[in-house]
């Protein structure tokens, strides 16, 4: 791999603190597709190591959307399977210009994924590197993080506001030399969201030649603004969008990345090669369907306020959230509430080093969120 790295590759692997022994496996990373397997959802999950749950158990572990896909996107799915033989890169092509047409992007500024954890682990691969340090908020989604790491990257991890809103001073200035400020929004595990106005200030006082990593995985979840206009103007930004959260495909794998194309390009690398079409045909569908994210957006807003409801009348600690998930404080150490839940036949998320007594609830159906709360009463008795 490293005889076909091209000389601006080199100086800019050099330029980012690698060894010139290590320029040939960054690349076979990038060129591998770089969704590093064990830095995703379901490896990093506390429980991961429980196979084979009982069908009985409530599943609110791993931020899921128990509604699925819409009808709309299971009927193109149901249509094309018969097709499965065939690589159809058409159905990619309609997706990317769909979605570029909604977002007001033109289609070089777009690439299809299945889902936004190979555009993550690129981006980390990309832009960061030894002298290069990753940027994140503390806690915040571990996945970019733990990649950084992977390749010697440093790896600055910045508290929480008062507020619960990413810090963006603070990660502003946690290291000059910044390769990637990452900005989960609204926050994961936290639900939380960072203002608009703060995510601008971030992009316009960031260090110079580093990258903002804005991803907006719950973004439909809220209702906050999306920000492809600031990939639109050209922005040092690249934004990361997901079909797993409201849009129910977790398991169908579709997702995009935005930005200029010359940090597309670094992000890619050498990676091609075809994307499912039932993915690709689902995620069509979904964006087309005019009233799925409104509807979604109230039924798990419902659910959500009527659990904090319930939490604020029992008086439990938990942080309040505009996503479909939340912190709650389980006054010991989690992993044990996470055991005693799994005994009541409940499994919920994990824990952050940073908030050892806190654990990440997903928010599920109104029937999943009633035995969630049978359950959390036995446990915090």
């Amino acid at each position: 791999m490293q005889s076909i790295l091209t000389e601006e590759q080199k100086r800019d692997f050099a330029g980012r603190g690698f060894s010139r022994r290590s320029f040939g496996r960054i690349a076979a990373l990038m060129g591998a597709g770089a969704a590093l397997p064990f830095y995703n959802e379901p490896a990093l999950a506390q429980l991961s190591a429980v196979k084979n749950l009982p069908p009985d158990v409530v599943k609110i572990d791993a931020n899921e959307n128990p509604l699925g896909p819409c009808p709309e996107a299971l009927e193109a799915m149901h249509k094309v399977i018969a097709q499965g033989g065939r690589y159809l890169f058409g159905e990619t092509d309609r997706f990317r210009e769909t979605i570029a047409e909604m977002e007001g992007l033109t289609t070089n500024y777009v690439t299809p994924y299945g889902g936004s954890s190979a555009p993550l682990h690129q981006a980390v691969l990309a832009f960061t590197g030894p002298d290069r340090p990753f940027v994140t908020a503390d806690p915040g989604y571990e996945a970019g993080e733990r990649a950084a790491l992977f390749i010697g990257a440093k790896v600055h991890r910045v508290p929480l506001t008062k507020t619960y809103a990413h810090d963006v001073k603070a990660m502003a200035a946690a290291s000059p030399n910044a390769g990637l400020l990452y900005v989960c929004n609204p926050n994961n595990p936290t639900g939380t969201s960072t203002p608009r106005s703060d995510i601008e200030w971030l992009l316009e006082n960031k260090p110079k030649g580093s990258i903002l990593l804005l991803d907006e995985a719950y973004t439909h979840i809220s209702g906050d603004p999306m920000c492809a206009d600031l990939v639109a103007k050209d922005k040092d930004i690249v934004i990361l969008r997901t079909f797993s959260k409201i849009f129910g495909m977790a398991g169908i794998r579709a997702g995009a990345v935005f930005a200029r194309p010359d940090l597309l390009a670094k992000i890619n690398g050498h990676t091609a090669g075809m994307m499912p079409i039932t993915g690709m045909v689902a995620a069509t569908a979904s964006l087309k369907s005019k009233n799925l994210v409104p509807e979604r957006r109230k039924l798990i807003g419902d659910v959500r306020n009527d659990t904090f409801a319930w939490l604020d009348k029992q008086k439990f600690s938990y942080v309040p959230s505009v996503s479909n998930c939340f912190m709650l404080d389980v006054k010991r150490p989690g992993r044990e509430a996470i055991r005693a839940m799994l005994d009541q036949k409940v499994s919920i998320g994990r824990v952050w080093p940073s908030w050892p007594n806190h654990v990440r609830i997903t928010v599920g159906t109104r029937d999943e969120m009633e035995k969630f709360k049978a359950a959390l009463l036995k446990v915090m008795a």
